[in-house]
């Protein structure tokens, strides 16, 4: 439509110019025996025909049967996703999709602080949990699963390749789920493996078990912790009776690159409307078979709800945490935004030193259960007499600058980390990021989480100070700067709990 539009518009442009030669002809022929005034009045009458026939294009191109056509196919498209004549569910084996399904139709899921009225009662039980594992990973895995899991309050399933054992214990995890098999499936790609095919494939294999009262489906992976409270949180702003795509992108720039932009990294979660994932159990299979050469299970479902004409809608609490290392730079910037998960608890150091990665991820998961909607939400506070800034991530760390440090430069990540292809660059990350203090005088003295616990309303946290091998450094080269905290070993943070919708209130 956009061709003949302009081919309209040319057609138009030249006919102008046609009239405006043929009015100007017999004035340079006979200039001398014509008055001015009528030539004037002539090149007038010529600029109205000319503006009168231009209208006349323009209505005609408006109201054209071309454009009606292409509008009643727009509405009968946006109507459901079972007018799509190629996704019928009994379709054997499909072509390219028809181009009507790229249309996207207008999306009112769009969060608008004056009107979140569709999700104010939404609970964990409108929520099913679809975990990706694998059978072999599974009896290390299933303790990062423990962590989170609320087995009386939540519903899902760890969705693996094969049956595994039942042990002790797993009363209090999700139930297992055997995957279907993936065989009939192409994948040719050199480089990835084909169980991205079955866990691409787990949105619809929950979708039919047919579960009761289902408003949202979330995907994780066995590695993934969530803080279900700030889920359902985030999950409210949204509309579930359309078809909604919500996460967030990769940590690094490559990956992004090679994948997209505009795709939900599953190992920080995704969450899928019960529309959407209706539509996706129509064309998903069909779907598969279109993209062989893809490597992984996100893209392959990004492939697919982007034929469904649905975008990605982000939001900053999901982390695929596609880093590797000391991941404290991250933990201690983290955005004016509810934390909901991370992922590959596994590939990064212990969050709090002197623990294993277990107990460490044990006091991660107290303090976040505690104080779900303030848990990590960073305060900033200054001793101009001292000329100390203190940044406090609650649940994680307080840090003590032996300087003032403006609020600008703390919001940039600490690069602490490398990324998962192990690059250490600022360019490497899509995010804003800054390099570690070379000096040991400008440095934080680093307050970790002891313990934490509930004093009526509030949260009571105890944080010690880490001691490494720069302190001595610290005490004869800093000595002038160090001696309002040379002595200072334990700081104790009150916590009081954020409004219920405050990260609704920052879009007022």
């Amino acid at each position: 439509m956009a061709n003949g539009g302009n081919e309209r518009w040319g057609t138009m442009t030249v006919l102008k110019m046609n009239l405006n030669r043929t009015a100007t002809t017999p004035y340079h022929n006979n200039r001398r025996s014509r008055p001015w005034s009528h030539s004037r009045t002539r090149t007038a009458l010529v600029a109205v025909v000319a503006l009168l026939l231009s209208t006349a294009a323009w209505l005609s191109l408006v109201f054209s049967g071309t454009t009606t056509h292409c509008w009643h196919r727009f509405k009968d498209w946006e109507g459901s996703p079972h007018s799509l004549h190629w996704a019928w569910r009994n379709r054997r084996r499909s072509h390219l999709p028809s181009s009507s399904v790229f249309s996207s139709p207008p999306l009112r899921h769009q969060f608008s602080p004056h009107n979140r009225t569709r999700g104010d009662d939404l609970s964990l039980r409108h929520v099913v949990f679809g975990i990706a594992g694998s059978s072999r990973l599974w009896k290390r895995r299933k303790e990062f699963v423990r962590l989170w899991w609320r087995p009386h309050d939540m519903r899902g399933h760890v969705w693996l390749e094969e049956a595994v054992p039942r042990e002790e214990g797993d009363d209090s995890l999700p139930p297992v789920m055997v995957s279907e098999d993936i065989s009939r499936f192409r994948y040719t790609n050199p480089t990835g493996h084909p169980s991205g095919l079955r866990i691409s494939r787990i949105v619809t294999e929950c979708f039919r078990l047919g579960l009761q009262d289902v408003r949202w489906f979330v995907l994780g992976d066995d590695d993934t912790i969530f803080n279900a409270d700030n889920l359902v949180a985030v999950l409210r702003k949204y509309d579930p009776s359309e078809m909604v795509y919500i996460g967030s992108p990769s940590e690094s720039h490559s990956a992004n690159t090679y994948f997209s932009h505009s795709m939900a990294f599953g190992g920080g979660g995704i969450a899928i409307s019960r529309p959407l994932a209706e539509a996706l159990s129509n064309i998903q299979d069909d779907c598969l078979d279109r993209y062989p050469k893809l490597y992984g299970s996100d893209d392959r479902l990004y492939a697919c709800i982007s034929e469904l004409g649905v975008p990605l809608t982000r939001e900053l609490g999901f982390h695929q945490w596609d880093i590797r290392g000391d991941a404290h730079g991250l933990l201690s910037s983290h955005p004016i935004a509810p934390f909901v998960s991370i992922h590959h608890i596994d590939a990064v150091d212990p969050f709090y030193p002197g623990l294993s990665s277990l107990d460490s991820l044990k006091l991660f998961a107290k303090a976040m259960r505690l104080e779900p909607r303030s848990f990590l939400q960073r305060s900033i506070c200054y001793d101009r007499a001292h000329s100390l800034t203190f940044s406090v991530s609650l649940g994680y760390v307080v840090q003590v600058f032996p300087n003032i440090v403006l609020a600008r430069e703390l919001e940039r990540s600490e690069l602490t980390y490398t990324a998962w292809n192990k690059i250490r660059e600022r360019n490497e990350f899509d995010f804003d990021t800054r390099d570690p203090y070379s000096s040991v005088c400008k440095k934080p003295i680093l307050f970790f989480l002891k313990d934490v616990t509930r004093q009526g309303n509030a949260t009571l946290g105890s944080y010690a100070r880490a001691r490494g091998r720069e302190d001595l450094k610290r005490k004869v080269i800093c000595f002038p700067r160090s001696v309002p905290l040379r002595y200072v070993s334990n700081i104790q943070v009150v916590g009081y709990p954020l409004s219920k919708n405050w990260h609704l209130e920052l879009w007022g």
